[in-house]
C-alpha cells in the first residue's frame, strides 16, 4: 500500500542524531524512505558537520544547533524553524547523557550536580522543547520520546540514567494530558532494549550486557537500530493516532525470556563444576 504511514510531506525535527549508529539516524532514514522531510537538531557545530557528512546533501542546510540544557536556545531554535519552515509536524527527542566516571560508580556515589545535569539534558528537555514548539507543531501530531525496556530494571552499570529515564516517560505521560487542553498532539515512548550504538558503548560493562542480551533474546540475535526506528515512525505517523500516553517496548522478547532453559542449563553446568572443585 502506498504511502502506508502517510508521513509523505510532512516535516519531523528529530533532536539527537550523532552518526550513523544513532537510533535517531535510522529514523531519518525510515522518515525519509516514508516522504518526510527531516530537520535535524544536534548538540554543536561539529556534530552538525559529522551528520551533514552521512545525510544527503540535499538536507545539508536542515541541520541546526541547539544545547537543550542552556537557556534561551530551544526558543532560538524555535524561532529559527518558525520562520523558515512555519510550522512542523511530529518531534523526536532522542537525547541522553551523563558522564560516566572510568569503570562506573555505585549508584548511592553518584552527586547531585551530575544527577540533575543529566536529568536537565535527558528528561527534563523534552518538557522543555515541547513547551517552546507548542504553537508551531501541527495540532494533530505527535511527539515520540526514546527510553529503555525496563527502567525498574537495577543494572547497576547503567547507574544514574535509568530513574531518570523513568521520569522521562512519566514526563511524556503528563505532556499528552497537559496538551490535551489544547490540541491532539500525542506522546509516547519508545522504551528500546540494548542496542549498539556509540552513546551505549560509553557505558561502562555496556558490551558484556549487549552480548549477554543477545543470547537472552529468543532469536539469539539483538535488536538492530532499524527495528526501534520502524515504531518509533510508526507512532510519529497518523496510522497511531489511537496510541496516547503509552510505552511501546522493542526489545525482540528479551523481557519475557530470563528463564531461558539454554541459558538456566549453563549457569547450573558453571555452578556445579565450582562446586566440584571447591570440594574436590
Amino acid at each position: 500500500m502506498a504511502d502506508f504511514l502517510q508521513l509523505a510531506g510532512k516535516r519531523i525535527l528529530i533532536f539527537g542524531v550523532a552518526n550513523r549508529w544513532s537510533i535517531a539516524y535510522h529514523v531519518s532514514r525510515v522518515l525519509r524512505e516514508s516522504g518526510a522531510e527531516c530537520i535535524y537538531s544536534v548538540r554543536d557545530q561539529h556534530i552538525a558537520d559529522k551528520v551533514r557528512a552521512i545525510i544527503d546533501p540535499e538536507e545539508h542546510e536542515h541541520v541546526y544547533t541547539c544545547r537543550v540544557e542552556e537557556n534561551g536556545q530551544i526558543a532560538a531554535l524555535r524561532d529559527k524553524i518558525a520562520a523558515r519552515y512555519g510550522s512542523i509536524f511530529g518531534i523526536v527527542h532522542s537525547i541522553a547523557w551523563a558522564d560516566y566516571p572510568p569503570g562506573g560508580c555505585p549508584f548511592h556515589e553518584w552527586s547531585k550536580e551530575a544527577f540533575f545535569k543529566s536529568f536537565d539534558i535527558s528528561a527534563y528537555s523534552l518538557v522543555a522543547i515541547a513547551r517552546e514548539f507548542r504553537d508551531i507543531i501541527d495540532r494533530q501530531g505527535a511527539v515520540v520520546t526514546l527510553s529503555i525496556a525496563s527502567p525498574l530494571m537495577a543494572a547497576e552499570n547503567y547507574g544514574l540514567m535509568a530513574p531518570i529515564k523513568a521520569a522521562l516517560e512519566v514526563c511524556a505521560v503528563f505532556l499528552a494530558k497537559s496538551f490535551s487542553r489544547f490540541s491532539e498532539v500525542r506522546f509516547n515512548v519508545v522504551a528500546a532494549g540494548l542496542v549498539r550504538t556509540t552513546a551505549a558503548a560509553g557505558i561502562p560493562g555496556f558490551t558484556e550486557s549487549y552480548l549477554y542480551a543477545e543470547q537472552i533474546i529468543p532469536r539469539r540475535r539483538a535488536l538492530e537500530a532499524e527495528e526501534v526506528a520502524n515504531v518509533v515512525c510508526f507512532l510519529l505517523s497518523p496510522r497511531s493516532s489511537g496510541i496516547n500516553g503509552q510505552r511501546v517496548v522493542v526489545d525482540a522478547g528479551l523481557g519475557f525470556n530470563f528463564f531461558d532453559d539454554e541459558i538456566i542449563r549453563r549457569v547450573l553446568a558453571t555452578s556445579n563444576q565450582r562446586v566440584r572443585s571447591a570440594t574436590s
